[in-house]
């Protein structure tokens, strides 16, 4: 059995009960498009392709590759793209009209850029069930004014509907990490709810904020947004960014947009 590299993040999952319920919250449907990510030794892979005799997954472990293979040979079509996942092109998998379903138990040491790269993804991507470090989950899920409320939760909840679903203990893992894992899906919109006129501008005022979160409004956004403009946006300019919801950010957004 090959031994889980540090440098790839790697923590097994292993308890069944664990297992069966995520697979359960999934619901794995012959007729879906399926795409793991990392799918490790298989935990999650055996049991989705029992279920649907097809399935895809993005694999960069060579060493586990061979092992997954010789699980799944019985049991379906088991498609395995050998890549880093972080420089993937998603689109290149979508082969009909059918959107994608991408589940995994994400590396911690790189699920907020890889999160940040589907985001890109996101008009080709039905929902994403995700395990993730419980702290990176509820930044997924946070509201205006949370502690753990920040720039990627303002980017992700642009994009995607969030569910925070449930908590999964260390010792499901081999090794335990360090730290509590949590379950979270990610729908994003068909038509986001609060669309930015150009969304390189939104992205950059999210970025400035949050990159000196401690500042006022007016301080940390003093180059892209005049006093008029605050006037204008009846937004105080005396509150902080986590003060802001998406589609305030929106607002601010297109009204600097539109100069």
């Amino acid at each position: 059995m090959p031994t889980p590299r540090k440098r790839f993040g790697q923590h097994f999952l292993c308890d069944q009960a664990i297992i069966q319920r995520i697979v359960a919250t999934l619901a794995p449907a012959a007729s879906l498009h399926l795409v793991e990510i990392g799918p490790g030794q298989g935990a999650l892979t055996i049991p989705v392709l029992k279920q649907t005799k097809q399935l895809e997954v993005i694999e960069l472990d060579r060493d586990l590759i061979p092992v997954l293979k010789e699980r799944a040979a019985k049991l379906g079509a088991l498609t395995v793209h050998e890549a880093d996942v972080l420089a993937f092109d998603l689109a290149s998998i979508k082969k009909d009209e059918r959107l994608l379903h991408v589940f995994g138990n994400l590396p911690y040491n790189i699920s907020t850029p890889l999160i940040f790269h589907l985001l890109d993804y996101a008009n080709i991507i039905a929902d994403m069930l995700f395990m993730l470090q419980k702290e990176v989950a509820e930044r997924l899920a946070a509201k205006p004014r949370d502690e753990q409320y920040g720039r990627l939760s303002v980017m992700v909840q642009y994009y995607c509907q969030v569910d925070l679903l449930f908590d999964v203990p260390p010792e499901a893992f081999f090794p335990p990490p360090q730290v509590q894992s949590s379950i979270v899906r990610l729908i994003p919109y068909r038509e986001p709810p609060h669309l930015a006129i150009n969304f390189e501008t939104f992205a950059n005022i999210v970025k400035q904020a949050f990159g000196q979160r401690r500042k006022t409004l007016r301080n940390s956004l003093k180059k892209t947004v005049s006093a008029e403009q605050w006037e204008q946006l009846k937004i105080n300019p005396t509150m902080r960014p986590e003060d802001l919801s998406v589609n305030d950010f929106v607002n601010i957004s297109n009204l600097v947009s539109r100069v």
